[in-house]
């Protein structure tokens, strides 16, 4: 490891599993202290904790639904009372499209969609935003976005709007931050191997046909989304604001093929 982010302390939502828990462990190798934020998994989120320390870094769980403000408000309050300080917020908690035609969508499904997250997104920001503003200025905002955010699909109108919605909001909260050089950015995966594609784990002939749109030929691991993750966070970055990293081994560039 090169430590790209010695010194530095991270808040990572949904850092039990996936993407998450994948950033989680490289930012510790990188020489950042880390947030493991849960929601359910509390066993994800201790592994995680316990691969952060095992890289000489400290770590701290803390629990809490990001679609609620106040719980948010208490997951930053438990993290500054730990470290005092917080340099990188990585939004990357969140739920996946379920599958349902907009005709048949509930409000409630969508909804949930919404809150998780786009509020959540928002309200990790806000707070985040404040506190390096008392700070003097400087940070990181990562979104974990995805290809999806550009990319529609059919039965993904409730994720694919969250995305598109976080998009945006990147590129506006760039804006208003920059004067104090804090940097948002957004990391966007295609297909990753995470508990999102579960049954792609588990069945490798689904697996095969899934990958034949990529043109790697393959899905990404975690890590592979954690590694560009770093260098967002990263003092290499600091000139990049506003901007989404897509890691799809070109699954967007093939979107449009055959047409």
């Amino acid at each position: 490891m090169t430590g790209r982010l010695d010194g530095k302390t991270a808040l990572i939502t949904g850092s039990d599993s996936g993407i998450g828990q994948a950033t989680a462990i490289e930012f510790g190798r990188e020489g950042a202290d880390v947030v493991v934020h849960y929601l359910h998994d509390h066993a994800g989120a201790k592994h995680t904790k316990a691969e952060v320390e095992a890289a000489g870094r400290r770590a701290v769980v803390v629990q809490g639904d990001i679609s609620v403000e106040h719980q948010v408000e208490a997951m930053f309050d438990e993290a500054l009372a730990e470290f005092g300080t917080l340099d990188i917020l990585m939004n990357n908690a969140g739920v996946d499209a379920s599958g349902i035609p907009v005709a048949d969508l509930d409000t409630e499904t969508f909804d949930r969609a919404m809150r998780i997250n786009v509020y959540g997104a928002f309200f990790c920001s806000r707070r985040f935003v404040r506190h390096r503003r008392d700070q003097g200025g400087h940070g990181k905002i990562i979104n974990t976005t995805s290809i999806h955010q550009e990319v529609a699909r059919a039965g993904g109108a409730d994720y694919d709007t969250t995305k598109g919605a976080l998009l945006e909001f990147a590129k506006s909260l760039a804006l208003e931050v920059a004067p104090m050089h804090m940097n948002v950015n957004n990391v966007g995966p295609g297909m990753v191997l995470t508990p999102f594609n579960q049954r792609a784990i588990d069945d490798p002939k689904y697996l095969e046909e899934q990958v034949q749109s990529i043109p790697w030929k393959r899905a990404a691991e975690p890590v592979e989304v954690a590694k560009v993750a770093v260098f967002l966070a990263s003092a290499d970055a600091d000139y990049v604001t506003g901007s989404t990293y897509f890691v799809d081994g070109g699954l967007m560039q093939n979107q449009g093929q055959g047409a």
